[in-house]
């Protein structure tokens, strides 16, 4: 590859070009990522003989603290490994809708929208809001991230389905329990080099004004756009713009990445059908419970992997669950039978 991009007909073909070297410096990245922990692994196995030698604990602490730290980074990397999909790599789109339940399922969706943000700023990957329709009372109705970082779609894709949450509800003047679901969808974002076919004829285009927090933040003319295709029933919507015609074409873009997503997961389905058929992956799979009271829980009820710290996860730590689920997903087995919480 390197050769090739020393190559001064490289740039005849600038898409050709750009794909190369993208892919030449994910190769990069990686092959440095996998020397530089080989170089700490030995820095601080050299450290902690030298602190034994020299009777210093602090120094072998300090190392084998070092080393732990380095044995996550490792793990880390081993699922990013495992991230060889057609569009793993690609930047995604994630969109949150609340369940029944008015205000309690639009205050957890919200929540939800926080904790994936949260979740996407520690693996340092840029996050906009696309778009947004707040609840009467509280929360969110619908919203949609666009998640850019190289791996994006390949961390968040196995986290599309049904959360659920079970608290004591701030908005219930007798202090019940209750429970609420809302709904997470991410398809990933379809780049120039997959063509994607759509009919114009076959499409519904709504525009409407954006809505906001209010006074300058709310668009005063229609140009927040809504695209809905007609033959599969996927509705997209953009309203980041002030510009329909931006929003036009963001939501175009939209439309495009979930008509791929579908075609993705039907390859998936074909490739490993009779592991499909053993194990719902549809839109009403319910993927985990957040349980606030009477004790605190996390569960994921495909893997069963679990966490007692559900503010913790709340506030974007999501790794453990997600390597888990990837794991599971590539092993190509049938969802755990994993008992619910209640």
């Amino acid at each position: 590859m390197n050769n090739k991009a020393e190559d001064p007909n490289l740039w005849n073909d600038a898409q050709e070009a750009q794909k190369l070297m993208r892919e030449r410096q994910q190769l990069d990245d990686g092959i440095n990522g996998v020397r530089g922990l080989e170089q700490e692994l030995n820095d601080n196995i050299e450290l902690i003989e030298m602190g034994e030698e020299e009777g210093d604990e602090s120094v072998v602490k300090e190392a084998e603290d070092a080393l732990k730290g380095l044995k996550a980074e490792a793990a880390r990397r081993q699922v990013e490994a495992m991230l060889s999909g057609e569009a793993d790599s690609n930047d995604t789109y994630l969109e949150v809708h609340s369940g029944a339940g008015g205000t309690e399922s639009q205050d957890w969706a919200n929540m939800l929208l926080r904790m994936y943000t949260r979740w996407a700023e520690r693996q340092r990957f840029k996050v906009e809001l696309l778009e947004v329709h707040d609840g009467e009372e509280a929360g969110i109705k619908s919203a949609t991230l666009l998640v850019k970082g190289h791996n994006a779609y390949g961390w968040l894709k196995t986290e599309s389905g049904v959360h659920r949450l079970v608290r004591i509800s701030p908005y219930d003047s007798n202090a019940r329990r209750h429970t609420s679901f809302s709904s997470i969808w991410v398809y990933p974002v379809v780049d120039d080099s997959i063509n994607i076919d759509i009919n114009e004829s076959d499409c519904r285009i709504d525009t409407y004004r954006s809505s906001g927090a209010g006074g300058q933040h709310v668009n005063t003319t229609d140009s927040a756009v809504r695209i809905t295709h007609i033959p599969t029933g996927i509705v997209v919507a953009c309203q980041q713009e002030r510009s329909q015609h931006k929003n036009r074409a963001k939501a175009w873009d939209m439309l495009r990445a979930r008509m791929y997503e579908a075609e993705l997961k039907k390859r998936e389905e074909a490739a490993n059908a009779e592991a499909a058929s053993k194990t719902d992956i549809g839109w009403g799979h319910q993927i985990r419970s957040y349980v606030l009271q009477p004790y605190q829980l996390v569960k994921d009820l495909r893997t069963g992997v679990a966490s007692t710290a559900p503010g913790d996860v709340l506030d974007g730590e999501l790794n453990e669950f997600m390597e888990a689920a990837l794991a599971h997903r590539i092993s190509g087995k049938p969802d755990a039978v994993v008992d619910d919480v209640e």
